[in-house]
């Protein structure tokens, strides 16, 4: 008011009305551009009439008498929404310009509020009085069982007064989105039984979980699941009981929860699982519910993108819901807080056709949802039958629902004069205080009364009626088999990988590049298993030597063509490998391909791999939780090739040489995670196979993409394989005899540079008894009591021995081999080298000197290491010092490593000793 009048006195200038001051200030939006610079104007002039000369009462004030007049005029009012949304106002010597000049008008700026009728793009009334009086009931029964769960552990239908010993004593939960997810998920129900719809509902703001598990309790199947959680009073309160709670499930949409694939617990993920889970699943649809706080993160801002990668022939549909109630933890949300101008046009350009439904008035939010909700499926099915109908595959502008209401919509306005309903505060536990405030249970106990739990719940179960509005069986989202992807899971066809074996003729005389045959092998897996495995990585496949699988299965592109891309493009609108420079997008789109039965591969490089730890770690976590789950079917490995790995990223420079991933993946559990490092090409092809045939693992396998050396016949590489780990007697000089030296590797260049320090130590010690071993599967070095996979400590001394040192070159880190063996008998003999953050742009083998893990260090370390070679050793290791030395001053004046160094091979004829003077000469 006060406001007002000044204004009115002052005569601001034509645009600032009454008007148009209330209505930014209710939305919290600052005062009008011309008032914020009145005030700002005034204050930091002496005299009022220059910035004012326009207002016919600006020479009754004088100097600072105005300034001080604006400034207490302004700093005294707070508009109602800036008092209801909890904004500060500025103290006296703050800016005056506590907000920005608003580029809205007012009637934009009234568009984005949560609060008032139902406000749609989509007009009509599907629903009748006696339909909506049911889903409010509906709603109100979901409301309360999500709030249930978070505070009460007794008294489950308030059946008398509440007190605080019903309440669980530690408050855990988010109610916040809750409301929101609910509305969505009741009202899709009424269009599956409408068009009998296969769909499954994937929660991104999953710590909403209440929502999730009220529908699946209504719905019937969590007590079909665990019938202790039966539809009664006493199955009622064990449901409450166990949310949140020690020794029950957790916060958020886990593997216990019936119909979920997808957690929710870090954010970012829903739209990627969401088109991996339909993607050759043609006739199913993902209803996915996406927060406003999730759609400000990395993965999924790329995720929009997904629609140029879906075939409407052949794939499902996605349906997003973008749930912009308004604020984060503590903050407002992005897109809460642009006009619907701004947020249609980001849409659109992403691709997408949104679709407004907003306010917080119950009756016709129900009309505006029913309304909307059906006619994204009427575009989604008529989508799907032109593109079935001609067989022309095309990318439509696939519908988007932008559904605008409250946080903590239908709770208390306020709680204490502090704002609850429509703010941050109801994004946890929206009356954290009611087990100690008794004011406060009032308030708690009042809000769930208001949602009729005794009319609602006859003895623990709803009435037929409400029950009607579920679909029944496998058409219920929570107990679509969709969602248990290990029940649809049929084994991979694959093909012998003995047929693409590489022929050694000579262990360690023979290159080749062990992903061409990889390749071939890849090619034929997808043409065995063409709706049911996919290839996928962020334009990596190419260049990561697997450009074969082509021949079985295009690049899926349903963007426009130019006519260069039929020269060596390989794109196509139906295709089997999944492109897109986005790590996160690619491992959700296989994520959620593989949670809803079908197989995949990740090729990546190995330095940035790095970007998914985070997803990875989630993934694990969920395959660790559903293993405890009996209901759970086992669902394919998520399987992760690396290459073009960090000894062969020396001409990329440091910020490519990151072999850290292995690190990452170990922190897991044993029963989740497997490292292989094959060392050669048929190693490769044995564990491939091995992967892909495997369920509920993560099975990371690094190996690199240039020609190498070859050591095993595919027979022997399958008994290595088999083994995990193993003596090579073929490059051992101990024959069985105790030795005097253990040389070990893991990782295909690791043990090659490692082979080539045995041949130096054999040229000046032929007497020498050295033992090789290496290692495949990395969790062989652990104990058997911390890995399944783990040695015995009698096997572990038998490869390498208790008392004898071993040299362990390590493809990656090397304190993570000391890490797995630090119980071992004799670990204080093993000397471990491996990545050491040593890098530049290098020749191969200068990257490995500045590291360690060359040929020449590796030798010279196994003299160091025994002090019986006396005088002999010293005059060795001199002489190996020399020819690094000698080989690093090659490569700085010339740019390459020394060709018989580069080119060397196994032998046992001298090599060294014919090439030794090219070097020292």
């Amino acid at each position: 008011l006060r406001l007002r009048r000044a204004a009115a006195a002052v005569r601001c200038p034509p645009g600032i009305s009454t008007k148009s001051v209330n209505t930014r200030a209710k939305l919290g939006l600052g005062y009008p551009p011309a008032i914020r610079t009145l005030g700002r104007t005034a204050a930091s002039h002496s005299c009022p009439c220059l910035p004012l000369a326009s207002c016919d009462r600006a020479n009754s004030y004088k100097g600072q008498a105005l300034s001080s007049f604006v400034q207490s005029l302004v700093f005294s009012y707070k508009p109602p929404l800036q008092r209801h949304l909890g904004l500060h106002t500025p103290t006296h010597n703050s800016s005056i310009t506590y907000a920005p000049p608003s580029t809205m008008t007012d009637k934009e700026v009234e568009s984005i509020s949560p609060y008032g009728p139902a406000r749609s793009t989509v007009k009509g009334e599907p629903l009748s009085k006696e339909d909506i009086d049911k889903y409010n009931d509906f709603f109100k029964a979901s409301l309360y069982l999500s709030l249930g769960m978070i505070f009460l552990k007794e008294n489950p239908l308030l059946r008398e007064p509440l007190k605080k010993e019903h309440m669980k004593l530690r408050l855990l939960g988010h109610f916040g989105s809750a409301p929101g997810q609910i509305f969505t998920w009741m009202h899709f129900n009424r269009l599956i039984k409408k068009y009998d719809l296969d769909s499954i509902f994937i929660s991104g703001p999953g710590h909403g979980a209440p929502a999730v598990l009220s529908q699946s309790y209504l719905e019937g199947v969590y007590s079909e699941v665990y019938p202790e959680k039966s539809e009664d009073i006493e199955g009622m309160q064990k449901f409450f009981k166990s949310f949140s709670f020690p020794g029950g499930i957790g916060s958020h949409a886990t593997p216990e929860t019936p119909g979920s694939i997808h957690e929710g617990g870090e954010l970012g993920y829903s739209v990627s699982h969401a088109f991996g889970a339909v993607y050759d699943h043609p006739d199913l649809i993902a209803l996915t519910m996406v927060g406003d706080g999730e759609a400000e993160t990395g993965p999924l801002a790329t995720a929009w993108h997904s629609t140029k990668f879906l075939n409407p022939i052949v794939d499902g549909a996605v349906l997003p819901v973008l749930h912009l109630n308004g604020y984060k933890i503590n903050n407002p949300t992005i897109l809460a807080r642009i006009s619907h101008k701004e947020l249609e046009n980001l849409f659109l350009g992403y691709g997408w056709q949104p679709y407004f439904v907003e306010g917080d008035d119950v009756d016709t939010m129900h009309q505006a949802m029913a309304a909307t909700l059906e006619h994204c499926v009427l575009e989604i099915r008529k989508f799907q039958k032109q593109a079935r109908d001609s067989g022309k595959a095309f990318r439509p502008i696939w519908p988007l629902i932008v559904l605008r209401s409250p946080k903590g919509w239908t709770g208390p306005r306020k709680i204490d004069d502090n704002y609850m309903e429509g703010y941050w505060r109801a994004h946890q536990v929206p009356v954290p205080n009611a087990g100690t405030n008794p004011e406060h249970l009032k308030i708690l106990e009042k809000w769930m009364r208001s949602y009729e739990p005794e009319r609602l719940f006859k003895d623990g179960r709803i009435s037929d009626e409400l029950k009607a509005l579920c679909p029944t069986g496998n058409r219920r989202m929570s107990a679509n088999p969709v969602a248990n992807g290990g029940v649809l899971r049929k084994p991979l066809k694959l093909p012998d990988f003995k047929n693409y074996a590489i022929k050694v003729d000579k262990s360690g005389g023979t290159n080749a590049a062990s992903m061409n045959n990889m390749a071939t092998y890849l090619r034929d897996v997808i043409a065995l298993n063409q709706n049911s495995f996919r290839l996928f990585g962020p334009d990596e496949t190419e260049s990561n030597k697997l450009g074969a699988v082509y021949e079985a299965g295009k690049k899926v592109w349903m963007g426009e063509y130019f006519e260069e891309d039929a020269n060596g493009g390989n794109l196509a609108p139906e295709g089997r490998v999944m492109e897109m420079l986005s790590e996160h997008t690619c491992e959700g789109w296989l994520e959620g391909y593989i949670l809803t039965g079908r197989h995949g591969l990740l090729n990546s490089y190995e330095p940035f791999i790095h970007v998914i730890d985070s997803m990875v770690n989630q993934h694990c976590k969920w395959i660790e939780k559903a293993l405890e789950v009996e209901w759970r079917n086992k669902i394919a490995s998520l399987n992760i090739l690396l290459t073009a790995v960090v000894w062969r990223q020396d001409h990329n420079g440091f910020t490519h040489q990151d072999p850290g991933f292995l690190d990452v993946v170990a922190n897991k559990s044993p029963e989740v995670v497997r490292i292989y490092l094959p060392p050669d090409g048929n190693c490769l092809l044995s564990t491939m196979d091995h992967c892909l045939a495997s369920s509920n693992y993560v099975n990371v396998i690094v190996a690199d993409k240039q020609e190498h050396l070859q050591y095993l016949s595919m027979d022997k590489a399958v008994e290595h394989c088999t083994k995990g780990i193993g003596i090579w007697p073929q490059f051992s000089t101990d024959q069985g005899e105790e030795p005097d030296l253990v040389m070990a590797s893991c990782g295909d260049i690791s043990t090659h540079e490692s082979l080539a320090a045995i041949d130096l130590l054999l040229q000046h010690f032929p007497d020498l008894k050295i033992r090789c071993v290496n290692c495949v599967d990395l969790f062989k070095l652990i104990s058997h009591e911390d890995h399944p996979h783990g040695l015995t400590n009698a096997e572990w001394v038998s490869l390498f021995t208790d008392d004898k040192p071993v040299i362990f070159n390590f493809h990656s880190y090397p304190w993570l081999v000391h890490r797995l063996t630090y119980k071992r008998p004799g670990n204080m003999n093993l000397h471990v080298r491996g990545y050491k953050e040593k890098g530049n742009i290098d020749t191969p083998l200068e990257l490995a000197i500045r590291n360690q893990t060359d040929r020449f260090s590796l030798a010279m370390d196994a003299i160091d290491r025994m002090p019986q070679l006396h005088n002999r050793g010293a005059a060795a290791r001199e002489a190996l010092r020399n020819q690094q030395i000698a080989a690093r001053i090659e490569a700085f004046e010339t740019g390459m490593d020394p060709p018989f160094l580069k080119n060397w091979a196994w032998s046992h004829n001298g090599l060294w000793k014919q090439t030794v003077s090219k070097i020292t000469n």
